[in-house]
């Protein structure tokens, strides 16, 4: 179709009007790990829901997992795009705050139904669990660490240097073995099949059929129960404890929307988020939903210790536990 020039004036002198209505809308950007916005993650129901409560454009931006998270905060400095970042747990946010990267919250903090008190101006709960090793009903599981390692089961593991479950099984072994850690890292190197570097490789090759057993949750297998009507999955029970981790959330002090991203982690402990958590990301909310947990939840495993080091105990023995798991691998 031909278009006359007083149309074509017309459309010109609209483009302004429409850039400007759309630099009008505010976006915020929050860093995530990678399955969180994933179409089967927590994301594609999140971002609807705060963005009619904000009139603003939401954006989650994948960045591997955890651990890797706070390597690309360190990167970027006071450059990051980031208002948000979610998905660090206890084991990093010692470390974190000392970046100087972070701002309080400055919300308040409705009660929490975590297995621990939670007090922190900076660090916000949105989920927790257990690390465990999933693994076939059929298969006979060991009872501890020190049975795994004379078994002959072979497992998948998360690298600690870029996962946050990775990271945890150090915490988990030192949590429960103190000094004795490289001793057991030592018997566990010839069960290790392989090393990912993130958690949905690991639990992919498990599927695959490549390990009798693969690091993860134990709520793992109610995903499989919920989502598949498959029952055959289920989480070993390790007698020695098993270590919990807390998935937190906060604010960049460098954001240019400090208002939204407040908003944001007040908006992560109410309903529409919350209620997200359990049958998405599978694992326990931190604020439980009015209608409690569904079924599939039901028959997992649970914990009879729990194992969890202080933000700042973690980051004392980090190093450490990342050499000696280093040092048993590589014999």
């Amino acid at each position: 179709m031909r278009r006359t020039p007083l149309a074509i004036f017309a459309a010109l002198t609209a483009l302004p009007a429409l850039h400007a209505a759309a630099q009008e809308t505010p976006v915020l950007t929050v860093y995530t790990y990678d399955s969180f916005d994933t179409e089967w993650g927590p994301g594609p129901r999140i971002e609807p829901a705060f963005e009619e409560r904000c009139g603003c454009d939401l954006q989650f931006v994948g960045a591997g997992d955890g651990a890797a998270l706070l390597a690309r905060l360190r990167l970027e400095g006071g450059n990051t795009d980031a208002d948000v970042v979610l998905g660090l747990d206890t084991a990093l946010t010692a470390a974190a705050r000392d970046t100087g990267l972070f701002a309080p919250h400055g919300i308040e903090v409705p009660p929490l139904d975590l297995p621990v008190d939670w007090q922190d101006d900076t660090f916000v709960p949105f989920d927790w669990g257990y690390f465990a090793f999933v693994h076939a009903r059929d298969f006979d599981p060991p009872a501890n660490f020190r049975d795994l390692a004379d078994s002959e089961a072979q497992v998948v593991i998360q690298d600690p240097r870029s996962s946050t479950p990775g990271l945890g099984l150090l915490m988990w072994v030192k949590a429960a073995y103190g000094d004795a850690a490289p001793e057991i890292w030592e018997g566990l190197a010839d069960n290790i099949v392989t090393v990912t570097k993130g958690w949905s490789e690991a639990y992919g090759l498990f599927l695959d059929g490549e390990a009798d057993m693969v690091l993860s949750y134990t709520t793992s297998p109610a995903y499989h129960v919920a989502a598949e009507a498959d029952d055959t999955k289920t989480a070993a029970p390790f007698d020695e404890g098993h270590y919990l981790q807390v998935e937190v959330a906060a604010r960049l002090a460098g954001s240019d929307q400090p208002e939204l991203a407040r908003d944001f982690l007040d908006f992560m402990l109410t309903a529409p988020f919350q209620t997200a958590i359990p049958e998405t990301n599978w694992m326990y909310p931190a604020v439980t939903p009015e209608a409690g947990l569904p079924a599939a939840y039901d028959g997992l495993i649970r914990p009879g210790t729990a194992l969890l080091l202080s933000p700042d105990e973690a980051r004392a023995i980090r190093d450490t536990a990342l050499d000696e798991w280093l040092t048993a691998l590589s014999r």
